[in-house]
């Protein structure tokens, strides 16, 4: 991979990161503004249900960066664009669409075939 498309791949992920923790902080104020006595059993539960699922959305969005974090990290270490698996390079289609892949396309079917065998066990 030339410098130019190691440029696109980090801009991309900085400003992928940058979104999830802008978000991030909204939901941090929206929480607090929300933190309201609702007198009504049914509007609470319905709030309550609603704060758990934006609380593990952001869960898995903290997860998210860390994987951005890393794939910052594969850049400038020379690392990025190859299948942790196999070594080869991953195809820069796959990277546009899932920039923090650390498998080719191949290696991760193999493994999610692998996966769903063991886990129907």
């Amino acid at each position: 991979m030339n410098e130019r498309q190691l440029e696109y791949f980090r801009r991309k992920l900085w400003t992928w990161k940058d979104e999830i923790l802008e978000d991030s902080r909204e939901t941090i104020e929206g929480l607090q503004d929300s933190t309201r006595n609702i007198p009504d059993v049914a509007d609470r539960a319905s709030e309550e249900t609603d704060r758990a699922l934006e609380l593990r959305t952001r869960d898995r969005q903290r997860k998210l960066v860390a994987k951005i974090d890393a794939a910052l990290r594969r850049i400038d270490e020379g690392e990025y664009g190859y299948c942790e698996v196999t070594g080869e390079p991953i195809s820069l289609k796959r990277l546009d669409a899932r920039p923090i892949a650390t498998m080719s396309l191949e290696a991760q079917e193999r493994h999610e075939r692998r996966e769903k065998v063991h886990r129907d066990d």
